[in-house]
């Protein structure tokens, strides 16, 4: 280090110094950290030659016991360690270990609302404070799509901010599209003050994020384990919204009538191919990652135990594969889309765009257009539907059927316990007249009275026979 003068061993591994670059005189030691190639610097803040020597061996003992006991020698924004964080999960995307859009939202959320947070902040200060605050902070500090997570008025700066911070959202958006902006892109401020809050499953996915550098923090030395935040605040959590059967009748109406009005045959091949995309997904429960990756050499014929007809679906994720099962139907939805497909070697994708290419979007704006016509935009709880609402109006028509919760859990390739978390209030339902038995007004069904006095009968008989053998038994 050319800016190092007076410089003194005062024993391997540690010296002291002046440095040649600052107006002032202060000591600065060095230190070798044990069975490491690193070094640790630190002022001594003091003029005076025997005063730093006795303070270099104070430092030189403190690091040794912060090693020993497993305390962080080096101090580190959070900004600093999420973006080491960010590298690494970068280099697993190169390597196909997780989708190359994981690493662009955790970039977004990174450098976006954490940073905001707690950027600044030496990673080995962050505690249980900051980690349990960030729900409140998150709401307080950000606008979110839907009133029903709830209000709260903001002021007229705010209100700006949130106009301008959307502006640099779509600016990005026109420069990710190659769209060249000739002007600034600016939002005018609502003049409706009230702004909805955060969502909550927002809220959680962001905290994974900050769990996850945390672990990172850990994994190399810069905090203890004791920063470990595996446990997330208690958030609500939303139900999943599906179709009725009577909606998803209405969504095969409208799907129809959707086709037959389109005025030119590149919007009649998209919107084919969409709809039986649909018809495809509400009778499989693929996920939407599954569906991309859907390939015709993935799709066999074969048959049931009894012999009829069925289709055996071989589907991928990002990182679990399985085989599904579904009824001959499918494989007719599948032909359609064949029919009319530019890619139909057992070596391409099921859903293209026109050209033949793998479709990126999975058809999103052509979904919702469609939803729109039908008017099935929204779900009872006001949340705009989704391409994963087809996968839940599988799961609960299977319910609704008597499907096995084991046998569903297998064929959508999930756990029991999401199944009974997630639909839960299907048994409610399909068990209605259990669970309203004996309320005024609610007769019990005649069926069920049959069965009950068969039932009654058949126990009262036993009864008897158990009480005459009782009595004919030898004393």
């Amino acid at each position: 280090m050319a800016f190092v003068t007076d410089k003194e061993e005062l024993k391997p591994g540690l010296i002291i110094f002046r440095r040649g670059d600052v107006d002032h005189r202060m000591w600065y030691c060095r230190m070798k950290l044990p069975k490491a190639d690193r070094y640790k610097t630190v002022s001594l803040k003091t003029t005076d030659i025997d005063a730093a020597r006795e303070r270099a061996y104070d430092k030189d003992a403190e690091i040794r016991v912060m090693i020993k006991h497993d305390v962080p020698v080096f101090n580190r924004p959070f900004r600093e360690v999420a973006r080491e964080y960010l590298l690494t999960q970068e280099a697993r995307a190169l390597r196909g270990e997780i989708s190359a859009e994981r690493p662009k939202k955790l970039r977004a959320v990174i450098e976006g609302t954490l940073d905001k947070y707690v950027g600044s902040t030496q990673v080995h200060l962050i505690g249980d404070d900051l980690w349990g605050d960030y729900p409140a902070w998150r709401r307080v500090n950000g606008a979110g799509r839907n009133k029903r997570n709830g209000v709260r008025e903001v002021s007229e700066d705010m209100a700006k901010a949130f106009a301008d911070k959307e502006a640099e959202r779509l600016a990005k958006v026109q420069q990710t599209k190659g769209i060249k902006v000739s002007k600034p892109i600016k939002v005018k401020p609502s003049e409706d003050r009230d702004i909805p809050f955060i969502s909550d499953s927002t809220i959680r996915f962001e905290m994974s994020i900050f769990g996850a550098v945390m672990t990172y923090a850990i994994k190399k030395r810069y905090v203890p384990a004791s920063q470990r935040f595996d446990e997330r605040p208690k958030l609500k959590t939303m139900r999943r919204e599906e179709f009725t059967l009577e909606e998803y009748r209405k969504l095969h109406v409208t799907g129809r009538k959707w086709i037959a009005a389109a005025d030119k045959p590149a919007s009649v091949w998209y919107r084919t191919v969409t709809y039986n995309m649909i018809l495809i997904a509400c009778n499989t429960g693929m996920r939407p990652p599954e569906m991309k990756n859907l390939r015709w050499r993935d799709i066999m014929p074969a048959k049931d135990r009894e012999g009829r007809e069925i289709v055996v679906l071989f589907v991928q994720g990002k990182s679990k594969s399985r085989k599904l099962v579904a009824p001959k139907s499918v494989g007719d939805y599948l032909e359609r889309i064949r029919a009319i497909s530019r890619a139909t070697k057992p070596e391409d994708r099921v859903f293209t765009n026109i050209t033949g290419k793998p479709t990126k979007s999975l058809y999103n704006s052509l979904i919702g257009d469609l939803l729109t016509e039908a008017n099935l935009r929204e779900g009872a709880q006001g949340v705009p539907r989704s391409t994963y609402c087809f996968r839940h109006t599988y799961a609960t028509l299977r319910l609704q059927e008597g499907v096995d919760v084991y046998f569903l859990a297998e064929q959508m390739g999930t756990s029991v316990k999401m199944i009974e978390d997630h639909y839960g209030h299907v048994n409610t339902i399909k068990h209605a007249d259990r669970v309203l038995q004996g309320m005024a007004g609610w007769e019990v069904p005649p069926s069920d009275l049959i069965d009950a006095k068969a039932k009654a009968s058949k126990a009262a008989k036993s009864r008897d026979k158990s009480a005459k053998g009782k009595r004919d038994k030898p004393r």
